[in-house]
């Protein structure tokens, strides 16, 4: 069982992804960080490493073993690759996402000739 809640492991992956991204990037892939369940870790596995034949072999020998490593030895981590068995849960812990209001670069600029006319 572990010690942990799922907001805690996720703040620990997001913390420890950039060291255990190292390899994934040298490959010319990325790894995102999608949720935790449960203490299993769901990422997606993008650029080159998506769909490729060793993303499986990546996910568990060098995403999976590094997390282990470094937060705790129950850690599990699925590939969220579109699979029927490697898909999100229902439910999971994630951050929130906040969306930014972009502002319409047009009318910044129509507002500011407003203001030089005015």
């Amino acid at each position: 069982m572990m010690p942990f809640t799922d907001e805690e492991i996720y703040q620990a992956v997001k913390n420890n992804l950039p060291e255990v991204n190292q390899y994934v990037n040298s490959h010319g892939g990325d790894i995102k960080l999608l949720g935790v369940k449960e203490g299993t870790v769901y990422i997606e596995l993008t650029g080159t490493c998506h769909g490729c034949a060793m993303s499986l072999m990546t996910t568990k020998m060098v995403v999976q073993k590094k997390l282990r490593e470094l937060i705790h030895p129950e850690l599990l981590v699925v590939n969220v690759d579109g699979t029927k068995e490697n898909r999100l849960p229902e439910e999971y812990y994630r951050e929130e996402e906040i969306e930014e209001e972009v502002p319409d670069k047009k009318q910044g600029l129509l507002e500011k000739m407003k203001n030089v006319f005015n």
